[in-house]
């Protein structure tokens, strides 16, 4: 069977955590089909917080020793650190299948716990406690300007993401399965770990890592003791990681685009010359497509993909022939489509029709093949298949 650890960052929350682990312990952990176990990480709380886990860590002990609750002391400070070493002693300690971001608050409500792990069980490697989506919420009292500042938060950062599959990218609430997922992340080097702006971070790389990424309805709540401890600063910060993150998420598709404009230049450059000087149609349009296909392979290969460089004089060569061959693709797409476009308009529109065969029919063949044959960064059982096909 499965175990789930749930982490629980917890700082003065003695008003909350005894009541917390009650609910979960004796309401909620017996409904689910996995080990459940809560970890309970306290940043050096003066109100008893530490104390009452302890105690209640003791009372749920079995007779065989077999404990459901741990209380580990954080030994930096900010939230993003307690969920480092949570995970880190869930996994290495408590040998965790899966790890489970909860506040001890209860605006995550223990009875959204089962859906959670259900969804895991069912083959879900990321799990999120989405309030965007049918069957979730937020707080009704809470005020407008407060509910609209959560709603287009969210959606900033789903803009600057460029992920629109999922609805909630600012919850707290999510289960991540360890292999495969979590431990590909070098935990200790996440940005902004002493700020709430860590879990964006978080959320991207385990969408990345996820092949299976599955949203749960949650009916966010409000606290029901103190206050919250989000501000405008920790939002400030959040916006500012997400923009980060955007960027570099799309730094190699800018570079690629880069390329491709100056590749543009060369095609267009040598079919004006070829078209001055009478040449065939096939000649045309084929020669200048070579030319570019020559200048995409170098700036590509020192630039756009240069952290997986092909270097030496026979493996450059090889790649290059290679590259060609991919790219073969790209030369019959441009020399039919530019025929085509001679019979039906004349050699005097070549210059108007080549952007449009270029970005939509010729980028976006490039684009897969350099990712998926030539540099390898795409990884997929079909892509395996046609790498290995092509050697």
């Amino acid at each position: 069977m499965d175990k789930v650890i749930i982490v629980m960052p917890a700082w003065n929350e003695a008003e909350n955590i005894r009541e917390m682990i009650k609910v979960l312990i004796n309401d909620e952990f017996p409904k689910i089909e996995a080990n459940m176990e809560l970890l309970v990480v306290d940043n050096h709380s003066t109100d008893g917080t530490k104390e009452i886990v302890e105690e209640a860590s003791k009372k749920y002990t079995s007779s065989t020793g077999h404990k459901n609750i741990y209380l580990i002391e954080q030994d930096k400070p900010g939230l993003g650190w307690a969920y480092v070493r949570g995970f880190q002693y869930a996994v290495s300690k408590l040998n965790a299948n899966a790890v489970m971001e909860m506040d001890a608050d209860f605006q995550h409500p223990p009875r959204f716990v089962k859906p959670m792990v259900d969804a895991y069980l069912k083959g879900a490697d990321y799990c999120i406690g989405s309030r965007y989506i049918k069957g979730g919420s937020v707080p009704k009292e809470w005020a407008e300007s407060r509910k609209a500042v959560s709603f287009f938060g969210n959606l900033f950062i789903r803009l600057v993401l460029l992920n629109f599959k999922i609805h909630d990218l600012t919850t707290g609430f999510r289960l991540t399965r360890v292999k495969g997922v979590l431990d590909k992340i070098d935990l200790e080097k996440l940005h902004d770990l002493d700020r709430f702006s860590y879990k964006v971070d978080l959320l991207y790389q385990s969408l990345k890592n996820s092949k299976k990424t599955v949203e749960v309805p949650l009916e966010f709540a409000s606290r029901t003791k103190e206050k919250s401890k989000f501000n405008w600063k920790e939002m400030i910060s959040t916006f500012k990681l997400a923009i980060i993150l955007g960027i570099k998420d799309k730094q190699r598709f800018i570079k690629f685009g880069t390329v491709g404009f100056i590749g543009y230049l060369v095609n267009a450059i040598f079919l004006r010359i070829l078209t001055v000087l009478g040449s065939p149609s096939i000649i045309a349009w084929s020669v200048p497509v070579e030319l570019s296909i020559v200048s995409n392979f170098i700036l590509n290969n020192i630039w756009t993909f240069k952290e997986k460089k092909i270097e030496g004089t026979k493996a450059v060569i090889s790649k290059f022939l290679q590259f060609n061959g991919t790219s073969l693709g790209a030369l019959v797409i441009q020399t039919v489509a530019g025929i085509i476009g001679d019979v039906l308009f004349g050699v005097g529109y070549r210059q108007i029709l080549l952007p449009f065969i270029i970005v939509f029919l010729v980028l976006p063949y490039n684009y897969f093949m350099y990712n998926a044959i030539i540099w390898k960064t795409w990884k997929f059982p079909a892509i395996a298949w046609i790498q290995k096909l092509l050697g």
